[in-house]
């Protein structure tokens, strides 16, 4: 098929959705009559062209109903430490207060449609270096050019992964229910085109995790070590990029040994805590500078960039959401200050450098400015840090060893120490079951914000709790995962609903 310089973009984007049950197109947009053609060929014909749809692999994850920002909000505020102040339906409170029932709603249709609009295009992507294979040759290429197409499988299928384990902890039951033999996702893995392919049953949650795991592990042994830039280590996928996420898959799916194996990769055994190849990821010695523009600090292991002329579009972004209108953001979520809370905590000293230099008030609330810049929003969008896969070892180490493992409180304090002045002791926890009540409370603290909490709380099986009159929502609630939309009822006739 040849696309038109002019609807090239329009039938592609119109095609990867069609197929993936998200909306419906005309299908004469499919195959327009062009006036001026790129064919696949044309398109792999050069380093430069292949390059610039690599960044547009990029640019698909990191739109703001995705991993830009949206994904991250939900995954706060579907818990307890925010307030909704707006009673904004478009940003977020259906998410907040729990009235997702519908399939037809935005936030369950609009997340759905992103992350499989990134899955198709990584689809695309990889189909279009195995069919043009033959035509990275000398001039045009350099003779190892077929080390740099495998980097950048590499990163088409790690942005896959994440797409996918993005989805998971929505639309799906978590892994440890029913050691992942509830209903998943469809596991579409070929590129479309076309509709042909709409139909496609769920495939299991363990089936999608073992996807997951297979996209990780082609990453992490094809992408690069290093980029030798700052900015693109942050921003790039690199081969620590792909191990770090596997402490997080292999954190939800409760298989701990597993955990500990990928973050020894990482992580010494004694501090100071940095990557001893590749990119020098490290916990930095201040939590503040982590979150200092540029945000660029090598604790930072993945993070998507914003500028001027590329932000994450309208009522999407971080700052927008939790800045308060007095600091140029939209004020649509507060810090929740009742029982409970982060905030109400007594273990989140006031003297905590994460509150001291990311709480703010305003008037009689309290706001977080943890993303310090207003209009236009352009502050990273956080996907994972190195201070995680501290605490995802340490977790793993106590669970698989059902004590109060010495690493696991070095580690644990590592986190803590640099922010707080009150470190934990062996003494002061006295049982495994403090201890990861200690570690489950570090995180929430230092990842509010970030998107963790719903994945920490699904992945335990644990009850989401309610605020205010907005009732908690046990495991067993159909509301505890969200449901599928309606546009892929409509058009995959092998879906089941939630």
């Amino acid at each position: 098929m040849k696309l038109s310089i002019k609807n090239k973009a329009t039938a592609a984007a119109c095609a990867a959705f069609l197929a993936l049950g998200t909306f419906s197109c005309q299908n004469d947009l499919l195959s327009p009559v062009p006036t001026t053609a790129f064919s696949d060929q044309v398109v792999f014909s050069t380093p430069a062209r292949i390059a610039l749809q690599v960044n547009n692999l990029y640019a698909y994850v990191k739109t703001g109903s995705f991993l830009g920002g949206r994904y991250q909000i939900y995954g706060d505020i579907r818990a307890n430490d925010f307030v909704n102040r707006t009673s904004n339906g478009v940003t977020g409170l259906g998410v907040w207060n729990h009235t997702l029932t519908e399939a037809s709603q935005n936030d369950v249709i609009n997340t759905w449609g992103a992350a499989y609009a990134a899955i198709n295009q990584a689809n695309v992507f990889l189909a279009g270096l195995d069919n043009n294979a033959a035509l990275f040759v000398a001039p045009t290429f350099a003779a190892d050019y077929a080390t740099t197409a495998n980097n950048y499988r590499g990163e088409a299928r790690l942005l896959r992964a994440l797409s996918y384990y993005s989805l998971l902890q929505l639309y799906a039951r978590p892994y440890t229910d029913g050691n992942g033999s509830k209903p998943g996702l469809p596991l579409r893995i070929l590129a479309e085109t076309g509709p042909q392919n709409n139909d496609l049953a769920r495939s299991t949650v363990a089936e999608v995790y073992a996807q997951i795991l297979s996209d990780l592990n082609f990453a992490e042994t094809n992408l690069p070590l290093t980029y030798g830039s700052a900015t693109l280590n942050v921003t790039r996928a690199h081969r620590n990029t792909a191990i770090a996420l596997k402490t997080r898959v292999y954190l939800s799916m409760g298989r701990y040994a597993d955990v500990i194996t990928e973050a020894n990769k990482l992580v010494p055994t004694a501090a100071p805590f940095a990557a001893s190849s590749g990119v020098a990821n490290a916990l930095n010695a201040s939590v503040t500078a982590v979150f200092a523009a540029p945000q660029e600090t090598a604790e930072s292991i993945l993070s998507f960039p914003f500028t001027a002329q590329d932000p994450p579009g309208t009522q999407n972004q971080l700052a927008f959401y939790y800045l308060p209108a007095s600091l140029g953001g939209g004020g649509e979520y507060g810090l929740n200050t009742g029982a409970g809370s982060i905030y109400a905590n007594t273990n989140w000293a006031a003297t905590d450098a994460r509150r001291v230099n990311f709480v703010a008030k305003s008037g009689t609330e309290y706001f977080l400015t943890k993303y310090p810049n207003g209009t236009p929003f352009i502050d990273k969008a956080p996907v994972i840090r190195y201070a995680e896969v501290l605490l995802n070892l340490a977790e793993a180490r106590v669970r698989s060893t059902n004590t109060v493992d010495a690493q696991a409180l070095v580690l644990l304090n590592a986190v803590r120490s640099r922010s707080s002045a009150t470190p934990y002791t062996a003494a002061g926890l006295g049982t495994v079951a403090a201890t990861t009540d200690a570690l489950l409370l570090e995180r929430r603290i230092e990842f509010l914000g970030e998107g963790l909490r719903n994945m920490d709380l699904m992945r335990l099986g644990a009850t989401i709790p309610g605020k205010g009159s907005i009732g908690a929502v046990e495991p067993t609630n159909v509301l505890y995962v969200w449901p599928i939309p309606s546009t892929e009822l409509a058009t995959n006739a092998l879906m089941t609903r939630n």
